[in-house]
């Protein structure tokens, strides 16, 4: 996994809510398949991950409900900005994801999209649900670390 601050890799879009919702367990890197002018809508910055999610269907991963809106430069025909969008992911790694999701009930979620050394890649997350008093223990926490943060910088 890298890290945030790896000068080849450019954070494109990411998906604060997913760590809100979702506990997540584990982290896979995945490849993109994208036309020409989702890649440069993409390079712009412009995509969106909520609401989105990944799931298996007939031994591939598709990444659904991702929005890439079309590039302003591009044709005017266009394309679907909310199509489903195969993801690259070598056989094992796919099964081994399916068998858990479907054991456990866990559910493949989209953390962000980012360019590495020129390749669109996103970053799913194996996540378990949280329930609304384990949302509200989160908001809770970070309140009181957020205070004490404060205090300390008071002192100083």
């Amino acid at each position: 996994m890298a890290k945030e601050h790896d000068p080849g890799r450019r954070a494109v879009a990411t998906n604060r809510r997913a760590r809100f919702d979702y506990e997540i367990l584990e982290r896979v890197e995945a490849g993109i398949v994208l036309t020409g002018s989702e890649v440069k809508s993409l390079r712009q910055g412009r995509a969106s991950l909520s609401e989105s999610f990944a799931r298996v269907q007939d031994g591939e991963m598709w990444l659904e409900n991702m929005h890439i809106p079309p590039y302003e430069q591009g044709e005017k025909r266009g394309y679907d900005p909310r199509r489903r969008r195969k993801l690259l992911l070598h056989r094992s790694e796919i099964d081994r994801l399916l068998g858990k999701t479907a054991e456990r009930g866990l559910a493949l979620v989209p953390i962000r999209v980012y360019f590495s050394h020129g390749l669109a890649k996103v970053e799913l997350g194996l996540g378990r649900g949280k329930r609304a008093y384990e949302k509200r223990q989160a908001v809770l926490e970070r309140e009181h670390r957020r205070e004490m943060e404060r205090a300390t910088s008071r002192r100083r």
